[in-house]
C-alpha cells in the first residue's frame, strides 16, 4: 500500500476526475468497484440531483467514493449540507479558496482533496489542512490553471514543496503515464479523459466517438479571459476564434459562450455547437471500454513498464 491507497482504502492509486456531464453514480461506483476511486462529479448537478446520485452510488458499491466539488457553485451551502447528511467520506475540493469549507468538511470526519495548478496553490492547499492535493498540468481537459505549466513539470516542482501527499493529473491514461508521474514524485495518479470514454461514463455515445477520434493537436487552450478551458477543435471552437480575431471583449465572450453549452456539446452530443471538453491524452484513446478493462490494462501495462525501467542499462 501506498500514501494514496492508505489515505482512501483502496487498491490501486487510481482516481476517476470528477468530470461534469461524465461522472455520474454508474461511472463513480464502477471505478470504486474495480479498485480505483471513483467521484461524482458534483458540478453539473442541482443539489438533489446529486443526492440522488450520492443515493445510488452507496448501493451500486461497497467500496470508498467520492464527490468533487467546484467552490464556486452557487448552491454550494446546500451542496456541503448534502455531503454532511449523507455521509459522504471524501470530497475533492476545486475552483475556490481551500481555506473556506475545508474546516467544515474536516469537522464531519469527511477527508479533503484540493486540486491545484500551481506550487503556490499547492502550499495554500496545504496550509488550509487538506489531506492530499491534485496537482493538474494544463495537458487536461475542461476548466484549467492559467499558468500553463505541463504535468512533467508541475509534479516535481509540487513535490518539493508539500509533504502531503501528491496525486497528479493531466495527461495521463495508460499504465505508462501512472509510472512516468508516480516516478516524478506522484503518490498516485487522476485520469479524466480515459474514463470519460467508458461504457459507464454519462456523456453521450457521440461525445465518447469523437474523444477516441481526437488525435494529436486537435485540442486548444481558449477563453483564458473567462476561465481557460481545453476544448476539441469544432464549429463552436472556430467561432470563438473567428471572434478573437475582431478583439472582443469579455461581455462579448460571454454572449457567444451562452448557457448550458457543456451539457448540449458532451451530456447532448452536439458535436457542432456544443464545447467538447477533452485532454490532450485523447490521442492515445483508441476505444470506448468497460472501466474494469480500463483499470486492468492500466495496472498490466504499469506493471509491465515498471520491469522494464528497473532492468534498464545504460
Amino acid at each position: 500500500m501506498n500514501k494514496i491507497t492508505q489515505l482512501f482504502n483502496i487498491k490501486y492509486p487510481i482516481i476517476q476526475g470528477g468530470m461534469i456531464w461524465n461522472s455520474g453514480y454508474k461511472l463513480a461506483s464502477a471505478v470504486s468497484n474495480a479498485g480505483g476511486l471513483g467521484l461524482i462529479g458534483a458540478g453539473s448537478m442541482y443539489p438533489e440531483v446529486l443526492r440522488e446520485h450520492i443515493q445510488k452510488c452507496k448501493k451500486a458499491t461497497d467500496k470508498p467514493f467520492g464527490v468533487n466539488v467546484p467552490m464556486l457553485y452557487p448552491n454550494i451551502e446546500e451542496i456541503m449540507q448534502i455531503l454532511k447528511e449523507e455521509g459522504v467520506k471524501i470530497v475533492f475540493t476545486s475552483a475556490g479558496n481551500p481555506k473556506t469549507w475545508t474546516p467544515f468538511l474536516k469537522e464531519n470526519g469527511i477527508t479533503v482533496v484540493h486540486v491545484v495548478s500551481s506550487s503556490k496553490f499547492a502550499i495554500k492547499a496545504q496550509e488550509a489542512g487538506v489531506d492530499a492535493v491534485v496537482a493538474e498540468g494544463f495537458e487536461a481537459g475542461g476548466h484549467n490553471g492559467r499558468e500553463e505549466t505541463t504535468t512533467l513539470t508541475l509534479i516535481p516542482m509540487v513535490r518539493e514543496q508539500i509533504s502531503i501527499p501528491l496525486i497528479a493529473a493531466g495527461g495521463i491514461a495508460t499504465g505508462r503515464g501512472m509510472l512516468a508521474a508516480m516516478t516524478l514524485g506522484a503518490d498516485g495518479v487522476q485520469m479524466g479523459s480515459r474514463f470519460a470514454a467508458s461504457t459507464e461514463s454519462s456523456a453521450h455515445d457521440e461525445f465518447k466517438r469523437t474523444i477516441v477520434e481526437t488525435g494529436e493537436g486537435d485540442t486548444q487552450l481558449t477563453l483564458k479571459e473567462l476561465a481557460p478551458v481545453r476544448l476539441i477543435k469544432n464549429k463552436f471552437y472556430n467561432d470563438v476564434q473567428e471572434l478573437y480575431a475582431k478583439c472582443p471583449s469579455k461581455e462579448d465572450l460571454v454572449e457567444l459562450l451562452g448557457k448550458r453549452r457543456a451539457k448540449r456539446g458532451m451530456f447532448e452530443g452536439d458535436l457542432v455547437e456544443g464545447e467538447l471538453e477533452i485532454g490532450q491524452i485523447a490521442g492515445l484513446i483508441h476505444d470506448i471500454l468497460p472501466v474494469e478493462t480500463i483499470v486492468d490494462n492500466i495496472i498490466t501495462e504499469f506493471n509491465i513498464a515498471k520491469k522494464e525501467v528497473t532492468t534498464f542499462e545504460f
